[in-house]
């Protein structure tokens, strides 16, 4: 056993070990791990945690369950981590767990879930409404002849992608109701490439009038575009919705894809970082407060929501420069 030559170093040593563990740990839970948007997240977790000098993980499910959240999020808790960062995939899914973790003293931010009560806070770069709206104007805008549209969400469990779609339906029926009628309800594929291409396949078959998507979910655009590209119906067809710049290019230079908006998933991987960290070192946060990435914030305190518009344009003049930036 190693002596040590005095008492002062053994309290030194147990400083530093104490100092050590006293380290701010953070898990953020995704909807799905592997695709770029959320490999795009990680890395701002990465860059943050690292220049705050934090330990910050990210948790992404094999496929958007919500029971596998719950699962993440159990972890999380038996691990006794300072923060839970979580984007759901099914709001009331992960309430009780939610509540469990801020029982045991865990402070919880989340994104893209405006409705959980079980958050110190929500945060989000775009207003649903505003988001939602943008990607149907730009589908009547694109739109040449009468006939119908259809509406993908990541599911139909996810709160935010379904307020998207509720906002962009509402703005279609109210202004280019002439134009475009929507097929069936919505449907809960664009989290997954493949069900996205192959319920493509099956509307435009059933469909000959078929104008275009609304696609809310990083994946839907990228499946309804390969569909489009099989049955050579770009330009014909319309895609509007959010997705990863750099998997999206050569879909969108192509007419295949026609645009979206987007914010930048990295900033948002920052943004929990950095909340996170305000949160455990007990910083308050109200009107006025400036919060790297979201910008000086108006935040809901009954609902606990900061809501901010930070919209990126998905076009060709700007698909190549958010792709270079790993998008």
């Amino acid at each position: 056993m190693k002596k040590f030559p005095n008492a002062a170093a053994a309290v030194a040593l147990a400083a530093c070990a104490s100092a050590a563990s006293a380290e701010t740990t953070m898990g953020i839970v995704v909807k799905i791990g592997g695709i770029p948007w959320f490999n795009a997240m990680e890395e701002g977790i990465k860059e943050r945690a690292a220049e705050l000098g934090v330990s910050a993980e990210m948790i992404g499910p094999t496929s958007a369950d919500p029971a596998l959240q719950v699962r993440a999020i159990e972890d999380l808790i038996a691990k006794g981590v300072d923060v839970i960062g979580v984007v759901p995939n099914d709001e009331a899914a992960l309430e009780p767990v939610l509540k469990k973790a801020m029982d045991a003293g865990i402070k919880v931010v989340a994104h893209e879930g405006p409705g959980l009560n079980n958050v110190d806070w929500n945060f989000e770069l775009a207003s649903a409404d505003g988001f939602g709206e943008a990607h149907a104007e730009l589908l009547c805008e694109k739109t040449d002849e009468p006939g119908k549209y259809a509406v993908y969400v990541g599911s139909l469990t996810v709160p935010l992608h379904n307020a998207w779609a509720d906002a962009g339906i509402k703005w279609i029926a109210e202004n280019c109701a002439d134009k475009l009628q929507p097929v069936g309800d919505r449907y809960g594929v664009a989290e997954s490439v493949d069900d996205s291409r192959s319920t493509a396949l099956d509307l435009i078959a059933a469909n000959p009038d078929l104008r275009g998507f609304l696609a809310f979910g990083s994946q839907g655009p990228i499946g309804a575009g390969r569909a489009i590209e099989e049955r050579r119906l770009a330009g014909k067809v319309h895609v509007m919705g959010p997705f990863s710049p750099g998997q999206g290019q050569k879909l969108l230079k192509n007419d295949v894809i026609s645009g979206g908006f987007m914010w930048n998933p990295a900033e948002a991987g920052r943004v929990f970082v950095t909340m996170g960290n305000m949160l455990v070192n007990g910083d308050e946060i109200t009107s006025g407060t400036e919060i790297e990435g979201l910008g000086v914030v108006e935040p809901d305190a009954a609902t606990r929501n900061i809501i901010t518009d930070n919209l990126l344009e998905i076009n060709k003049s700007t698909v190549d420069e958010l792709a270079a930036k790993g998008l």
